[in-house]
């Protein structure tokens, strides 16, 4: 009787560790995967919306508030799976100087291990982005810029 208590003392260990290892191997790769998508997605959602009219005409880089989010959305959804709900927030969108905060909100879904436990926990990915130029306003003020 004592070695069939060790038995499943064992087999019980054995399932917690693997829903454990489950649990955290999901929260990881959902954390880098959200973080690299969102890097990638910003920077190309950015370079996208820059209002290329204001900048041949007066040199300033400014974007378009709504086709920066409407970029973003899209590339965004484009570049995850099904399996997963998102929820998106915009921050500090600023059309000049250019820059955007974006919070991306996820499940890893539920794990249950018990009866009566349900692990689930939710990852937030904050990301912040400015656009800048190799553009010196003081040498073209003075007029001493070097032409290439």
């Amino acid at each position: 009787m004592k070695y069939t208590f060790w038995a499943y003392g064992l087999i019980a260990l054995g399932v917690a560790i693997l829903v454990g290892l489950r649990f955290v191997n999901d929260l990881t790769t959902t954390s880098e995967a959200d973080y690299y998508l969102t890097k990638e997605v910003m920077q190309a959602s950015m370079l996208d919306s820059i209002d290329y009219g204001v900048y041949r005409r007066y040199g300033d880089v400014r974007i378009i508030k709504d086709k920066f989010i409407e970029n973003f959305i899209k590339r965004f959804s484009e570049g995850v799976g099904g399996s997963k709900t998102y929820s998106i927030e915009f921050y500090e969108i600023y059309e000049e100087p250019v820059k955007a905060t974006v919070i991306v909100k996820t499940g890893t879904g539920s794990f249950q291990v018990t009866s009566d436990q349900v692990l689930d926990s939710g990852i937030l990915t904050t990301l912040s982005g400015i656009v800048e130029t190799k553009y010196q306003e003081d040498c073209v003020q003075k007029g001493i810029c070097n032409e290439y």
